[in-house]
C-alpha cells in the first residue's frame, strides 16, 4: 500500500507514473483472473441468510469465484447475449448477486436493478437498456421479488429469459423444507422462458470463457438514478472505471487481509464499486449478512456479534445505519476493526462524534457518485481528519469548484473555501456519454469536469467538503438557505438520530425551510423544544425552521439517504390542504406526482361544487408550484 494523507502525496502518485501503467487488466474477467491466481485459497465473498453470529454461511474462495463468473458468462453467451447485450438483475445481496454482476460484465453490459422500485419503473428500465435476460428470485417467502419481476417483464417483451435464484439452498433443514412448502406459486403473465439459474449454470464451462472478451474498454455496466422520483436515467461505466475504483482503495487502503463487512445493497454503485471491485482488485474478503444488508432482520442487534465472527477489519456503513448502531452496545469483541467507511451521504458532524465516542472506531467518510462510476474523495487513514470533509480526491482525480451557468458555461473557477458547484474528472467519468440517453448529458459537464449537482468548497489542504445539493437549496424570499445548516443543529439533540430540512411552498416567500425529524429510542422531546432548540443553535435567522415534525421514521433510500422527495410531497400536500380549507374551498389533495417537465404537481379532487376550477386556481395560483385534478 502507499500513503496518502496529504496533497502532496497524492499528486506524488499521480507524477510516479502514468495512470496506463497502474494496471495490465483490459476487463473486470482479467482483473478477477489476476486476483484468483495470486490469492485462489483465500475467501472472496460469504453470505450469510440469517443474521445470527452462528448462523449458516457460503464462502467461495477466489478459484471458486472466478469458476462460477465464468460459468455464467458462458451461460449469459449462450442464451444470445452479446458484447453490446444487456444482463440486468432484481436481486438483494447472495453470492450469486456478485457471481451475476461480474458474469454480466462479462458476457455483455451488466444492469443491477433496485427491487424496492415499482414493476413499472422496472419494467421501464428494463426497455430503456433492451435487457435480454434477467437474473431474479425464485417465488419465496417473505418477499415479493418474483412477483415484481414477473409484472416488470409483462412490461418488457425484450426479456427473452429469466434466470431464477433459489435462496433456500442457503436455509438449513427444517427451514429449508419449511420454506419450499410455503413458497408462492410461479409467477407469469410474461413470454419470457424461466430457468434454475444455478442449475443451468452448473452445466457451463468453468476452467475458460467460450468467447473472446473485446480489448477495447466498451460499456460494462448501466446503473440506474433518480429511478426513486419516477425519472430513472442509465448511468454507464466503462471497465477501466470500475478497475479504476477496485485500484485506487487496493493502493491506499486495502490488501488481501482485510475482511470487509458490508452490509450494503449490490444495485447501488456503493456496494459495487468501492467494496466489491476493491476485492477483485486486492483480493480482500467481502462478507454479506442478510439478502436485505442493514434492512435484514436482526442485522443491526447482531452487528457487533458479526464483526467478532469475522474479524472484519473494515465495517461499511451510512449515515442513518451509523446512528442505528449507535443506539446499540457494542457487545462483542471488536478490537480487529480499523476503521467504519461511510458514504452515500454526509454524515453530520454531531453523529460522527457520537459514533466514534461510542464504539471506538474511527470513520472514514468519503464521496463519490453514480456518475462518476463512483468513488471521488475520502478522509486519509493515516494523518489528519477533517471532520465534516469527505476526504481528499483520489489519485488521478481532479476536483474542481466551479460557478456554472445551467447549460454548463464556466462562470469562474471558485477560490479557496469559496462555495460552487463540485464538479470532477477522474477515469470513471465518461466524458460525454454519461447516460445512455444523450439528451441527459446536455448540460451536465463544464468543460472537461462532470457536474455533479453539489455544492461544496475544497480547503487550502485539498480537502472537500460537501454543503449540500444545488437542487435542494431552500429559496425563501431569494434568499439561498443550505439545509445542511438546518440538519446540521437539530442533529446536535441528544434526542434526536435523524433529520431531514426542505423548503416547503410558501405564498409570500416563494419556500421557508421546514424540518422532519427522527428520534432515538426512548426519546421524550416534543415539537415545541425542537423548534427552541432550532432558535437557540441556528445562526441564522432565516433558517429557523417555520414548521417541525417529529416522525416515527423518516423515508429513506435503499442505501440510507433520507428521501427528500416524500417530504416535498407531504409539506405540499399539507400547506396546499390548509390554504384550501382556510379558503372555505372543498378540495383536498390526494397525491403529488413527479412530472417531466413541471417538477411535483399536486393532484386534487373536490369534495363539492363549490370547488371550481377558479376557485382552486385563485387559492393556489399563489404557490410557484403546480396541480391539476386526479384523474
Amino acid at each position: 500500500m502507499t500513503e496518502m494523507a496529504t496533497l502532496a502525496q497524492k499528486i506524488a502518485i499521480e507524477q510516479s507514473m502514468p495512470i496506463e501503467q497502474r494496471w495490465t487488466a483490459k476487463t473486470v474477467y482479467e482483473q478477477l483472473a489476476e486476483t484468483a491466481r495470486a490469492h485462489g485459497n483465500r475467501p472472496a465473498t460469504t453470505f450469510q441468510i440469517k443474521s445470527g453470529p452462528k448462523d449458516k454461511a457460503e464462502t467461495l474462495n477466489w478459484t471458486e469465484l472466478l469458476g462460477k463468473v465464468t460459468q455464467a458468462a458462458n451461460l449469459f453467451r449462450k442464451l444470445g447475449v452479446g458484447d453490446d447485450d444487456v444482463v440486468a438483475y432484481l436481486l438483494p445481496n447472495a453470492n450469486e448477486t456478485v457471481i451475476t454482476l461480474l458474469g454480466g460484465a462479462t458476457a455483455g453490459i451488466v444492469n443491477p436493478v433496485n427491487p424496492l422500485l415499482e414493476p413499472e419503473k422496472i419494467g421501464s428500465i428494463l426497455r430503456d437498456t433492451g435487457a435480454k435476460v434477467l437474473v431474479t428470485l425464485a417465488p419465496m417467502p417473505k418477499t415479493n421479488v418474483a412477483e415484481l419481476a414477473a409484472l416488470a417483464c409483462a412490461e418488457a417483451p425484450n426479456v427473452k429469459t429469466i434466470l431464477e435464484v433459489d435462496l433456500t439452498r442457503y436455509l438449513s433443514p427444517p427451514v429449508s423444507w419449511i420454506a419450499k412448502l410455503i413458497r408462492p406459486k410461479a409467477t407469469g403473465g410474461h413470454n419470457a422462458q424461466v430457468l434454475n439459474f444455478n442449475a443451468e449454470m452448473a452445466k457451463m464451462n468453468a476452467s475458460a470463457l467460450d468467447f473472446a472478451e473485446p480489448q477495447d474498454d466498451g460499456i460494462a455496466a448501466y446503473f440506474h438514478t433518480g429511478g426513486t422520483t419516477g425519472m430513472p436515467k442509465i448511468a454507464q461505466h466503462r471497465h477501466s472505471g470500475m478497475i479504476y475504483n477496485g485500484w485506487v482503495a487496493s493502493e491506499i487502503l486495502f490488501t488481501e487481509q482485510d475482511v470487509l463487512l458490508a452490509p450494503m445493497p449490490l444495485f447501488h454503485v456503493f456496494a459495487a464499486y468501492p467494496i466489491l471491485m476493491t476485492a477483485v482488485c486486492s483480493g480482500a474478503h467481502m462478507v454479506m449478512p442478510t439478502p436485505q444488508g442493514y434492512r435484514g432482520e436482526g442485522v443491526f442487534d447482531n452487528f457487533w456479534k458479526l464483526v467478532e465472527r469475522y474479524k472484519a477489519t473494515f465495517m461499511v456503513t451510512v449515515p442513518t445505519a451509523a446512528a442505528a448502531l449507535m443506539q446499540r452496545k457494542v457487545d462483542a469483541d471488536v478490537s480487529s476493526l480499523k476503521y467504519a467507511l461511510c458514504g452515500s451521504a454526509p454524515l453530520p458532524v454531531e453523529l460522527f462524534r457520537r459514533f466514534e465516542e461510542a464504539t471506538g472506531v474511527r470513520i472514514l467518510e468519503g464521496y463519490g457518485m453514480t456518475e462518476a462510476t463512483c468513488l471521488v474523495s475520502c478522509n486519509p487513514a493515516t494523518g489528519e481528519r477533517k471532520v465534516g470533509s469527505v476526504g481528499l480526491p483520489f489519485p488521478y482525480t481532479d476536483v474542481k469548484i466551479l460557478s456554472c451557468t445551467t447549460d454548463g458555461t464556466i462562470i469562474k473557477e471558485c477560490g479557496v473555501d469559496e462555495v460552487g458547484e463540485i464538479c470532477i474528472s477522474n477515469p470513471g467519468v465518461s466524458f460525454g456519454a454519461t447516460y445512455t440517453d444523450p439528451t441527459k448529458n446536455v448540460g451536465l459537464f463544464a468543460g472537461d469536469h462532470l457536474r455533479t449537482g453539489d455544492l461544496g468548497r475544497v480547503d487550502a489542504d485539498g480537502f472537500v467538503f460537501i454543503t449540500g445539493r444545488a437542487k435542494d437549496l431552500i429559496i425563501r424570499g431569494g434568499h439561498n438557505i443550505d439545509p445542511a445548516l438546518i440538519e446540521e443543529a437539530l442533529a446536535g439533540h441528544e434526542q434526536v438520530a435523524f433529520v431531514g430540512a426542505i423548503g416547503q411552498p410558501d405564498v409570500h416567500s416563494g419556500e421557508l425551510p421546514a424540518a422532519y425529524v427522527e428520534l432515538v429510542d426512548g426519546a421524550t422531546v416534543t415539537e415545541s423544544a425542537l423548534i427552541a432548540y432550532a432558535e437557540e443553535h441556528i445562526g441564522e435567522r432565516a433558517a429557523i425552521p417555520k414548521f417541525l415534525e417529529i416522525m416515527d421514521e423518516l423515508p429513506k433510500t435503499a442505501v440510507g439517504k433520507i428521501f427528500k422527495p416524500d417530504l416535498r410531497r407531504s409539506a405540499i400536500t399539507r400547506v396546499y390542504d390548509k390554504a384550501l380549507r382556510d379558503a372555505g374551498v372543498q378540495a383536498h389533495v390526494v397525491g403529488v406526482i413527479e412530472d417531466k417537465k413541471l417538477g411535483l404537481v399536486a393532484q386534487l379532487v373536490a369534495d363539492d361544487d363549490s370547488a371550481t376550477q377558479d376557485a382552486v386556481s385563485h387559492v393556489l395560483g399563489g404557490f410557484s408550484g403546480q396541480w391539476r385534478w386526479a384523474e
